[in-house]
């Protein structure tokens, strides 16, 4: 089906989601494993919150998240963009070492590989109930999808949303430079493993965060009395922008601040509904973005904060990302973490809370729950490596020093943005070799390579560690322990 009609809309969510409510009776206490809810937004840049310095709109129910629990101040996607971001989050993995890289096409042969282990079937070893609601990305075909990757349910489109036959312009008049995307079928709506409707136009993406959101308050009511996993990944603020009526036009900032604002409201009502189940004190609740901004949209695009660069930069706007935690008793109210983490740090985080064993098969992340509980000298990960394109090494961290390698990448530094929906210009650029203290200068603006060599030779030899470990194309390394995607063969 299509949607063609607002009413036929709210008629599709109410058959999609049927009716739900949550007794305000609070279960007795039982033991079991906490629950876990994981919101992941598309595009969310680190500027996008109030709690991260956020204007001229409001994300009460995210700062609240900050206010009662943590907030993380250098925590990075594994990537700088969607598939391999979200690779990374799932597996625990460096998504070079999954073979997963880029934002997979619909229709693309390769695919999550089903051996490797996601965080839902690490959960399901202690019986956890499982959902992925929203963008999944790791893969369109039947053996990618979430069922087949240790989730119970689904219901979300499996790539952007962005990935169908429809110009920015909301048209179907394509320029000569993206006629390529004429080729797209039109977005799908799955649920389970079967497609239920059509995204034809902008205008039928509005419900998406209402979907999405009702959905997941479905689930939660369905399964309060047992452990359970929530995989929110809200396809918003991606482009195309699309805002339900009840937030059209209640942001100073235009439809981005809108969006951000359902956002907002989404998390709200899924924290209302663990209150009103009576779940909240044994629920941790991870929200956080799977990469930077897309700067070149303009005013349909986020803030990084003051940050260099953006979406598909390893600079720190493309990587660096809002993270927030809450779980009563466990994490500390109104602490702000400075330590370094990421995203491929959650799976290992939850085994351990879960009292799981971690996948059989090497991953990169590291537990950080002494972070979230506020050991003050507690620091789990000391270095990052920053991959992007296949398998580029293009930079790497350690403690607070930020070495970039030299690679070539599209930038967004003085080209005029887009507006209202289009997409602006980059411009191709060679970056040198560079050392960033990212205690005094997160902005990446003075090389300080010269003053502190010892530190650069220090840097690179973990840069050549990544090297033996995971390849790096750029100096033609293969790597050791990289393995392969899921592949249909054609």
């Amino acid at each position: 089906m299509s949607f063609g009609n607002k009413s036929k809309l709210l008629f599709f969510i109410s058959c999609v989601i049927g009716c739900f409510s949550c007794s305000t009776q609070i279960p007795k206490k039982q033991d079991k494993p906490p629950n876990i809810v994981l919101i992941f937004v598309d595009d969310m840049g680190y500027g996008d919150l109030g709690c991260y310095g956020a204007t001229q709109y409001q994300t009460p129910n995210l700062d609240k998240i900050a206010s009662q629990g943590i907030r993380f101040t250098n925590f990075y996607a594994a990537q700088p963009v969607c598939s391999a971001s979200r690779a990374a989050l799932l597996t625990g993995c460096y998504p070079n070492r999954v073979g997963i890289h880029g934002a997979l096409k619909p229709n693309s042969n390769i695919g999550l590989n089903p051996d490797e282990e996601t965080i839902a079937e690490v959960l399901k070893k202690q019986n956890y109930k499982t959902a992925a609601i929203g963008k999944w990305h790791l893969g369109d075909l039947r053996q990618f999808l979430p069922l087949q990757q240790g989730f119970d349910e689904y219901l979300g489109i499996p790539y952007s949303n962005n990935m169908w036959p429809v110009y920015d312009d909301n048209t179907r008049n394509f320029p000569e430079r993206s006629k390529w995307k004429e080729k797209y079928p039109e977005l799908p709506l799955i649920k389970g493993n079967q497609k239920i409707g059509e995204f034809k136009n902008n205008e039928d993406q509005e419900i998406l965060t209402t979907l999405y959101t009702q959905t997941a308050i479905e689930f939660i009511n369905s399964n309060k009395e047992v452990p359970f996993f929530l995989y929110l990944a809200h396809s918003m603020p991606h482009i195309p922008l699309a805002v339900s009526e009840k937030f059209k036009g209640k942001s100073e900032q235009g439809i981005y601040g809108d969006v951000v604002m359902e956002i907002d409201w989404s998390v709200g009502q899924v924290l209302k509904t663990l209150e009103e189940c009576g779940l909240s004190n044994n629920t941790l609740v991870i929200f956080a973005s799977d990469n930077g901004p897309w700067l070149s949209y303009g005013n349909f695009g986020g803030s990084a904060g003051g940050l260099r660069e953006g979406k598909g930069t390893t600079y720190e706007g493309g990587q660096r990302v809002p993270c927030l935690m809450k779980w009563p008793g466990v994490i500390p109210e109104g602490i702000i973490c400075n330590k370094l983490a990421s995203a491929i740090d959650i799976l290992p985080t939850l085994a351990s809370i879960s009292d799981v064993p971690l996948p059989s098969k090497k991953i990169d992340g590291v537990n950080i729950i002494s972070l979230m509980k506020g050991e003050k000298d507690a620091n789990p990960r000391n270095s990052l490596y920053y991959y992007y394109r296949e398998n580029s090494l293009e930079a790497v961290r350690k403690d607070n020093w930020k070495l970039v390698l030299p690679h070539v990448f599209w930038s967004y530094e003085g080209m005029k943005p887009g507006q209202n929906g289009l997409r602006g210009p980059v411009k191709r650029w060679d970056a040198k070799l560079a050392l960033y203290d990212m205690r005094r200068d997160p902005g990446e603006r003075y090389d300080v390579k010269e003053l502190f060599p010892d530190v650069v030779d220090d840097l690179l030899e973990l840069a050549e560690k990544a090297r033996e470990d995971l390849g790096d194309d750029i100096t033609g390394r293969e790597g050791e322990n990289r393995r392969q995607p899921g592949i249909v063969k054609e």
